[in-house]
């Protein structure tokens, strides 16, 4: 069985021929064993190398298979399967409970022990490359931390944002939605010489002709314009291909003449702010659309950058579902869900249209099952999967119209938070609840 090759075993079986039978078996399948005939030699071998299974007898000369279990650090040492032609069923019960991984009766059945140690062995593999995983995420600093991945895409991504970072030039992102455009932003901005400057993020499908100049430019005398409140910073154009064609002018003429008139000002005044853009969508179609203007895109497309979908960066999803798990875990108080082989399998399976914003509200699904004591990764993605039908439940139904209408609060009062608890008539305390518990991400509807 080529596919248990890489996994080795330390057996403990004070029986001669029983020893030597299992080490035909197990070598005969692949596996590198190795035998003793004592508990406590085993405690020694233990510490100095870890195999991947232990198979241990329970009733042995000086410690039995159970005390060598008491013996193991079950956080940290490798699983134990025990034997025994002796085991009954609360022997194989009270096993269970202190930490083995499976008990399995005298004449055993090779096939089924060879199934149980490779499951065993998997497991163990699993949790060791979680503890890695984890180890890695506590080690991340930087942009490294802001932008996960060891995938050669997202590799290429973080390099061309530190080289662009520091200077002026303005950049267009370019991604499906829920990949990290706004993230990407930010990072251009706090990484620059103006990271204390403001970080205005604009999005502007939700911009109104009608309400343009008042709300960015200000009215001379009552109110500063948001365009000058963030001078010396990012101006950052979410959707811009969702543009009004009305705005698209005046952002324009903003940009080209780094000056904005205020509602009855006599005068011009001067900004100054780096342009970066972002769009779901091919802007040169939108251009052919008439739903962008070519020369506002001559503009903002000083650097393009690509930013890859998750199907694009599958070796990544492990990483990420590691860092979202353990970051939800955090949030709602429990031990964070370890990854199984199911699991990775469901990740790898599914095709991530909502890409890393899908997968970050999976997790979160998961970590609230795993509070009930359940879940599976394969359930917590399959929520997504009936998302536009009905609810079925009058709890399920609220929480919609809630999530519905909060998001169109925070949307129409651009993330102040206090003036859209206001609108909703309830107190920010509770909004900043309803926003946790609803798992509402309300830096994506800016």
């Amino acid at each position: 069985m080529s596919e248990t090759q890489h996994f080795s075993i330390l057996v403990v079986e004070d029986d001669k021929s029983m020893r030597q039978s299992l080490i035909e078996l197990l070598e005969a399948a692949g596996w590198r064993v190795e035998a003793v005939s004592r508990a406590n030699r085993a405690l020694e071998l233990l510490g100095t190398a870890l195999p991947d299974v232990i198979l241990s007898d329970v009733r042995m000369p000086g410690m039995s298979g159970l005390e060598l279990l008491q013996n193991l650090d079950t956080a940290l040492s490798p699983p134990l399967v025990l034997i025994s032609a002796h085991g009954d069923i609360p022997m194989a019960v009270q096993a269970i409970q202190d930490g083995a991984y499976s008990f399995m009766e005298k004449p055993y059945e090779p096939r089924r022990l060879l199934t149980v140690l490779q499951h065993a062995a998997q497991q163990n593999h699993m949790r060791q490359s979680n503890a890695r995983l984890k180890a890695r995420l506590f080690n991340l600093s930087g942009l490294d931390r802001v932008l996960l991945g060891q995938s050669d895409t997202v590799t290429d991504l973080r390099r061309d944002i530190l080289d662009l970072a520091d200077t002026e030039a303005a950049v267009l992102i370019e991604g499906e939605t829920g990949t990290g455009k706004e993230l990407v932003a930010r990072a251009l901005h706090d990484l620059s010489g103006s990271a204390d400057a403001p970080f205005l993020a604009l999005n502007c499908a939700a911009l109104s002709p009608e309400t343009f100049e008042t709300e960015m430019f200000g009215v001379s005398g009552q109110s500063e314009g948001r365009l000058l409140a963030a001078s010396g910073g990012t101006l950052f154009l979410d959707e811009i291909c969702s543009c009004p064609m009305v705005v698209q002018a005046k952002l324009l003429r903003v940009i080209e003449e780094k000056m904005v008139l205020p509602v009855g000002a006599p005068r011009p005044v001067p900004v100054t702010f780096r342009v970066v853009c972002a769009t779901n969508e091919d802007p040169h179609l939108a251009v052919e659309d008439n739903r962008l203007r070519q020369d506002l895109l001559f503009r903002i497309n000083t650097v393009v950058l690509n930013i890859p979908t998750l199907r694009q960066r599958r070796d990544d999803l492990r990483l990420l579902a590691t860092h979202f798990l353990t970051e939800y875990a955090r949030v709602y108080e429990v031990e964070t869900p370890n990854i199984t082989q199911d699991d990775l399998a469901a990740l790898l399976a599914h095709d991530w249209p909502g890409n890393v914003r899908e997968l970050r509200n999976a997790c979160e699904r998961r970590v609230l099952a795993a509070r009930r004591g359940g879940g599976s990764m394969a359930l917590a993605i399959g929520s997504d999967q009936n998302f536009d039908e009905v609810p079925d439940t009058l709890r399920e139904a609220v929480a919609a119209f809630e999530l519905e209408l909060i998001s169109k609060a925070i949307k129409a009062h651009q993330g102040r938070m206090d003036a859209a608890a206001e609108a909703l008539g309830i107190g920010r305390r509770t909004l900043n609840e309803k926003i946790v518990k609803l798992g509402l991400d309300k830096d994506a509807l800016l």
